[in-house]
Formats: structure tokens, sequence, C-alpha cells
């Protein structure tokens, strides 16, 4: 299994929305259940399907999440050299005169400014590492793909 980068942020929200989902959000489903089936037949209880449905959701989540921290490893203050995940990343990708500004980091990471750049994904995995100046090729799903380092900064 990969490391999940996670900054402090994302990790105290991550363990937030566990604590909502493990407590206050199970006891709402159960609620729900027991209305539904307060209703008759099961079988045919659109609100018990419905609140079932979203039992699963809950628990398939809570499940990700807690197996996300136990793979978290907490970036803080990367130097800002070199792409690493908790940096903003500027790409030029080939053939455009624009540039892209990531956040490196987890899909978990929220950001108001940038959209965030997965370590896991193919564009992430080739970016880790490298520097500004510097013309990376790499596989994505259908082709190779070359994208410069423009530059590289801590995020904050």
């Amino acid at each position: 299994m990969d490391e999940v980068h996670l900054s402090p942020e994302a990790r105290q929200r991550l363990e937030e929305e566990l604590e909502w989902r493990s407590g206050v959000r199970r006891k709402e489903i159960s609620a729900w259940l027991e209305r539904a089936r307060e209703h008759g037949d099961i079988r045919e209880n659109a609100d018990y399907d419905a609140a079932k449905n979203d039992q699963g959701h809950n628990e398939a989540r809570i499940r990700q999440i807690k197996d996300m921290l136990r793979r978290a490893v907490e970036v803080d203050g990367p130097s800002g050299d070199v792409v690493a995940p908790g940096t903003v990343v500027e790409v030029r990708m080939e053939g455009d005169d624009a540039t892209t500004s990531y956040l490196v980091g987890s899909i978990e990471e929220r950001h108001q400014t940038y959209d965030v750049i997965s370590t896991a994904s193919p564009l992430g995995q080739a970016l880790l590492g490298h520097s500004p100046g510097e013309i990376i090729t790499y596989d994505a799903p259908r082709r190779k793909l070359q994208v410069e380092v423009v530059s590289v900064r801590p995020a904050g």
C-alpha cells in the first residue's frame, strides 16, 4: 500500500470526519432505519432502502478514512526547491504556452486556490523530486506526455 501524504490540516479534517461518521452520523442512520422499519414490510420500503444505502456509504467512508489515517505521512513545510508532497508546482504542458499550478498531495487535501494533484497519479509520480527548468516525460493513460516544471514553492 502507498503512503498517503497529508498536511496537518487535512489530517485534522479527516479525524473530525471520522469522529462524526462513527458517532453522530451512525446514530442518525440508526434512528432513520428504526423509523423506516415502523412503516411495515421492509421488502418494499423505499425509505428503509435509502437508509440502508446511506448506512453502507457511511461505513465504507469510515473504512476509507481509517485506512488513509493508518497510511498517512504528515507533510509540513517542505523546502520548495523540488516537487514534493505539500508543495505547489507550476507546470507547462507540452504544446501549451499557459502554465497551471497544482498542490501536490493527497486527494483529501482541499485548497481554495489550487487543484490538487495526487502523488499516486501518473503526473504526480513523474513530478516528484524534480526541480524548476526540468522537462519530464511520463506515461499518461493513452500516451507519453511531456511537462516542464516552471516553479516549485511551499504551499502556504
